[in-house]
């Protein structure tokens, strides 16, 4: 050994520090991993409660703060109203604030009726952005797109909007993809007519797409098949993990069925978990169906 050359061993698997001469830098141990999404928090909030044709809403995030997903729910209407918009702010290369959304009766309703709008918000997330994509302009019964995020970005939660079609049209699949072991990259969405609607209409598929995430997955939970009016499930994130935003599918319905609610858990001060979905049979439809519920979850 030289002169003016020292060792240091530290713990168990004998560390060894170098320095050599002068000292020329520090060996620092790793500072504790940070927060995949910090700030993370749940707000919402409520059109009038009316029995107008249409009602929406805006839910945004706090000054400061991004949307990272985003949900809703229909109160009062029973299967009867059929979200049109479901739209977050933003673009390709601005980061979404905040979600739109709107919805129709699809038959004449004499009841009030109202929606409500839930942002999922964390402080500034890298590379955040919105991606929208939308199908051919027609008349065809049933409308189907992808939105793919950006190479090397991931998704963090979604969005649809249907155009001219005014009410008849249903959103079925909301579908993420990705596993509970890798995490999603794109959105697949699907609206039926509800009704025969004999103008051209389109869909539009929205991504919000970020950097990665640590431990971002996709899980999904799925209601018991029957022939009910009504059916619900709720998708939970693994221990360790928060919710970012989600999607859903209405299995075997075939735009029979409307999600009526989509709602992420949580609130002001504590950042969501899970995310519900309810829905009803829009006209009575013998078959059986399911519905199952998709979650985007993220480390603490």
């Amino acid at each position: 050994m030289s002169d003016g050359t020292r060792f240091r061993r530290f713990g168990a698997r004998g560390l060894v520090i170098v320095l050599a001469g002068a000292l020329v830098g520090v060996v620092a141990p790793a500072s504790p991993a940070s927060a995949a999404v910090p700030g993370l928090m749940r707000i919402s909030a409520t059109s009038s409660f009316t029995s107008n044709n249409f009602q929406s809403v805006v839910a945004v995030c706090p000054l400061g703060k991004v949307l990272l997903g985003a949900g809703y729910e229909i109160i009062g209407a029973a299967g009867e109203v059929t979200v049109d918009d479901f739209r977050p702010s933003g673009s390709a290369t601005t980061a979404p604030t905040s979600v739109y959304v709107g919805a129709y009766e699809i038959d004449e309703l004499a009841d009030p009726w109202m929606v409500k709008a839930y942002a999922v918000c964390a402080d500034p997330v890298a590379g955040l952005v919105r991606i929208a994509v939308t199908n051919a302009y027609d008349s065809a019964d049933v409308h189907s797109v992808v939105a793919s995020c950006p190479t090397g970005k991931v998704l963090t939660g979604t969005g649809f909007e249907m155009q001219e079609v005014v009410g008849k049209g249903i959103v079925d699949d909301l579908r993420p993809n990705g596993t509970s072991a890798t995490a999603p990259t794109a959105v697949d969405v699907r609206a039926y007519e509800a009704d025969p609607f004999f103008g051209p209409w389109t869909l539009t598929a929205y991504a919000i797409c970020a950097n990665p995430l640590p431990g971002l997955v996709q899980v999904s939970a799925t209601s018991g098949t029957s022939s009910d009016d009504y059916r619900s499930s709720t998708a939970v994130c693994p221990s360790g993990k928060v919710l970012t935003g989600g999607g859903f599918e209405a299995r075997d319905a075939f735009g029979q069925v409307v999600v009526d609610d989509f709602s992420p858990n949580g609130g002001p001060a504590t950042g969501p978990t899970s995310v519900i979905t309810g829905a009803y049979e829009e006209d009575p439809y013998s078959s059986d169906w399911s519905v199952r519920t998709f979650a985007l979850c993220a480390s603490m």
